[in-house]
């Protein structure tokens, strides 16, 4: 009878905790405008400490489906990009590059006064450079945002994304040939990964917008087009050991350069892209560790002040000089405060890639994004509205 009783939680702990995810983040959006995703992680965060049967466990495929679910906001948000605003405007693309820059420099001397492994301190201050796009293109869209200040974290959100991946593959490769001297295992896990990962989005956004354009395709053949593309591409990269986040986010970027455009209305992918990124939040939070959080605290909330005080500094240093007032540069800034899935998974990824220190990296920096995961939409959330740029109905609400 135990067994059975054990059996049935287990089968239902997911369904289950989506819908209590689901309910409580509607009704806190409705009586206090809290971020939807701020609810689920909260759910997610709870699962965890509190070690539900079947919501913890290594479920099969869970994975899997979380990179997807991340892979169509990658793709949204790279579509979102419009590479010709950074000729007209380069000031954009400096200030997201010297962030970057900027952030991983400090994060890397920081984690240094307490005492952490070189390869440790390079993987963190890595993943630092990094912005949530789940967690910012969901509340952008949740508010139908629209305006400098939101164009500009979208853009600077893509660039903190691709440093990121590209510090972290550098980092993979530096760790291989400094733990074993083996030059192809540093070459497979950094050049590899990152040119043919680009390769595979180019292809596909090449490919799929010509597959479009060559027969009339309806809005809603549209989108379940790409998603099934997203799809397509993340198993590639799965069977491939590529980056799936890396290949959707420059296939995004280079379909709408092509032209083929998604309307306002398929944001988020509809109903089920809404199913998958509210599991994608809940999932990635109930993987913290409790006793890495208590343990990081103070590690933590001191890279959140660095962290966050070298993105609003760099954009209110440039604010002029890009067209936007002081104001609004610390807006920008405040509002890629957000940390979570994407630096999260792209952590397993490494780790399942055979870096090492992954491992101890999430536990450093498990305070942070425990306090980003919850607070960082909150924060974004608050910015975009301070910058008036949003367009909220009570009916849209």
């Amino acid at each position: 009878m135990v067994t059975d009783l054990t059996f049935l939680l287990q089968s239902i702990a997911w369904p289950l905790v989506l819908l209590v995810a689901w309910l409580l983040a509607e009704r806190a959006h409705e009586a206090w405008r809290v971020p939807r995703v701020t609810s689920y992680v909260a759910v997610g965060l709870v699962g965890g400490f509190l070690n539900l049967p079947g919501l913890t466990d290594a479920v099969p495929g869970l994975p899997f489906l979380a990179n997807v679910a991340l892979s169509l906001v990658l793709f949204e948000l790279g579509y979102r990009i419009n590479l010709r605003w950074f000729r007209h405007n380069p000031w954009v693309l400096v200030v997201g590059v010297v962030e970057s820059a900027l952030t991983f420099a400090l994060v890397y001397a920081v984690t240094g006064v307490f005492d952490l492994a070189t390869d440790v301190r390079l993987v963190v201050a890595s993943l630092a450079i990094s912005a949530s796009p789940a967690g910012i293109v969901r509340v952008a869209n949740e508010l139908h945002s629209a305006g400098q200040v939101t164009e500009r974290v979208m853009h600077l959100c893509a660039i903190n994304c691709l440093l990121a991946v590209l510090a972290l593959k550098l980092v993979v490769g530096y760790w291989h040939i400094s733990t074993s001297g083996d030059l192809v295992a540093a070459a497979f896990g950094s050049v590899h990964v990152l040119g043919t990962s680009v390769a595979v989005g180019t292809l596909l956004g090449v490919l799929v917008p010509w597959l479009l354009r060559a027969r009339h395709t309806s809005a809603n053949g549209v989108t379940m087009v790409f998603a099934l593309s997203v799809l397509l591409l993340t198993t590639m990269a799965f069977g491939l050991k590529l980056s799936p986040l890396l290949a959707a986010l420059t296939f995004g970027i280079v379909a709408r350069e092509r032209r083929v455009h998604l309307t306002n209305a398929q944001r988020d992918f509809g109903t089920v892209g809404e199913l998958l990124g509210l599991f994608l939040f809940v999932y990635v939070a109930s993987l913290i560790d409790w006793n890495s959080v208590w343990s990081s605290l103070a590690l933590g909330g001191v890279l959140l002040l660095v962290r966050s005080g070298s993105k609003v500094l760099c954009n209110l240093s440039v604010a002029r000089l890009s067209g936007i007032t002081e104001r609004k540069g610390v807006l920008t800034g405040l509002a890629l405060t957000p940390l979570s899935a994407f630096a999260i998974l792209l952590l397993e990824q490494s780790r399942l890639l055979g870096l090492e220190p992954a491992v101890q990296a999430l536990q450093v920096m498990a305070g942070m994004v425990v306090v980003l995961e919850l607070l960082g939409p909150v924060v974004t959330q608050r910015a975009l509205l301070a910058s008036r740029e949003t367009h909220v109905t009570h009916e849209s609400a």
